[in-house]
Order: C-alpha cells, then sequence, then structure tokens
C-alpha cells in the first residue's frame, strides 16, 4: 500500500513563501505521475502541478506557473512543492497524490493521468 504524508503547510503573509514536502512509502521504482493538489471548503480538488517520477517532467497549473516549483529527490523518496509570492487566493489544504499506473505519454496532468493514492493533507493560509 502507498503511503504518502504531507508537511511545510502553515501562514504566511501575501508575497510570502512556503516549502511543501511530501515522503511516500510503499512504492517501486517506475516512471509514476506525482501530483500537488488543493481544496478549499466548498469547491473541488483542483490541479496544482505534477511531476513524472523518473523523468522529471512538470507541468503546472495556469494560476501558479512562474510562482510554484516541483521536484522531486528520488533517492529520499520525496516531493517537494516551493511556492513563491503566494497570494491569498492560494489559501487551501494542500494534497500530495500519486497513481497506481505509470505515466504515458500524455503525461501526468489529469484526467490523462489517474491519482489513486492521497496524504492526508497540509493547510497553507496567506493573509493579505
Amino acid at each position: 500500500q502507498v503511503r504518502l504524508v504531507e508537511s511545510g503547510g502553515g501562514s504566511v503573509q501575501a508575497g510570502g513563501s512556503l516549502r511543501l514536502s511530501c515522503t511516500f512509502s510503499g512504492r517501486t521504482f517506475g516512471n509514476y505521475g506525482m501530483g500537488w493538489f488543493r481544496q478549499t471548503p466548498g469547491k473541488e480538488r483542483e490541479f496544482v502541478a505534477s511531476i513524472t517520477w523518473s523523468g522529471g517532467s512538470t507541468d503546472y497549473a495556469d494560476s501558479v506557473k512562474d510562482r510554484f516549483t516541483i521536484s522531486r529527490e528520488i533517492f529520499k523518496n520525496a516531493m517537494y512543492l516551493q511556492m513563491n509570492n503566494l497570494k491569498p487566493e492560494d489559501t487551501a489544504v494542500y494534497y500530495c497524490s500519486t497513481g497506481k499506473a505509470p505515466t504515458t505519454a500524455r503525461g501526468s496532468r489529469p484526467p490523462q493521468y489517474k491519482y489513486d493514492y492521497w496524504g492526508q493533507g497540509t493547510q497553507v493560509t496567506v493573509s493579505s
């Protein structure tokens, strides 16, 4: 069973930065998609960024492009989300996720890639 644990959330003023971490276990090596998502009360969970585990190809939602950077450290089984120039609208619970299947040429962004395993989430609050 794949287990994911997020950390690094917190409260910050607009314009500030945070770095989220996601560590996981129960995964064998392969080109899986790894992603960050976020959700606010009353709204659907939305895609933030993704990375292919072995190839390192990245993809971002337009709302975070040029502000957020996704990365991974293979030998630490860890994934990160560096968030800069944070805005109040970035306030949400952030989740890391991965899928059961390896990625294909269609990439690691939903719905092309199906995410099956989720962490418990970490709260990010940005004040104006």
